[in-house]
């Protein structure tokens, strides 16, 4: 987990009065790390008269209890420490763990918009959506460097080939082989499968991927007016309002404001 969390955990742990499932669920959910290992705990831990996933993080620790679940993760290892040695690859994974919390903060928002049955459960999905690219620079420091290397001297490579180049399979195959070891519950499987684009649940999830990554390179991304267009048909409401809860800045809203595909 990241060193942050274990701080975290460790002073409210030291403040019985204040550890509640809640909190405890909030600092975790920051990191999606710990989110894994959680998950996977509950799901190869689970019980024979259980038989219902849990697909939440409340939940999930409730089921394990506030005591048993800090003896559980008391002295776990930090990203800090296994990448001490690979400066580079420890810069990248928390760039990517930025980039999760905050697909996970688009896909709440959107969740409420659309008054999801269970927003918890999208913002779950969602925070574990960058998994893959966690995992690959913590264990793969050096194969993840090379497929940025590709990119940077090709910008015209999509990502998924220059996955396949270095790996030999792509993030996404590779993401639901790694869901399915770590026997994660069926619906967070669903909620991660791009394919599923039917499903506004999936939906919702893959355009908050979406528009963080093209946000992180900048709201001029030309990306972005597609991205728009589909959340303003999900979601169903105006642009403006849209851009209004994206924090959009004023130059950005007029080039975003414009009609669909006005450019063409």
């Amino acid at each position: 987990m990241l060193r942050r969390t274990v701080r975290e955990l460790d002073a409210l742990r030291a403040d019985p009065e204040r550890a509640g499932g809640r909190q405890i669920a909030a600092i975790v959910l920051d990191d999606p790390l710990m989110t894994m290992r959680l998950l996977t705990y509950i799901e190869t831990h689970r019980r024979q008269s259980q038989n219902h996933d849990i697909t939440t993080i409340e939940r999930a620790v409730m089921m394990i209890g506030i005591e048993p679940f800090f003896r559980l993760f008391d002295s776990s290892p930090t990203v800090e420490d296994a990448l001490k040695d690979h400066p580079r690859a420890l810069v990248g994974v928390l760039k990517v763990i930025t980039r999760a919390r905050h697909i996970s903060g688009l896909a709440r928002e959107f969740a409420v918009m659309r008054h999801d049955l269970d927003v918890q459960e999208i913002t779950v999905a969602a925070s574990l959506h960058e998994a893959t690219e966690i995992i690959c620079w913590i264990h793969a420091p050096g194969l993840t460097e090379q497929v940025y290397a590709l990119q940077t001297a090709d910008r015209r490579l999509r990502s998924a080939d220059a996955q396949r180049q270095v790996f030999g399979v792509t993030a996404g195959e590779l993401q639901l082989g790694l869901i399915r070891a770590w026997r994660l519950p069926r619906l967070l499987m669903q909620l991660l499968d791009d394919s599923q684009q039917n499903d506004p649940r999936v939906r919702t999830v893959s355009l908050a991927a979406r528009i963080a990554r093209h946000l992180a390179r900048g709201w001029d991304d030309p990306g972005l007016p597609d991205d728009i267009d589909e959340l303003e048909a999900l979601l169903r409401v105006s642009r403006e309002t849209l851009l209004k809860r994206l924090g959009a800045p004023d130059d950005a809203r007029g080039y975003l404001l414009a009609p669909p595909h006005a450019s063409e």
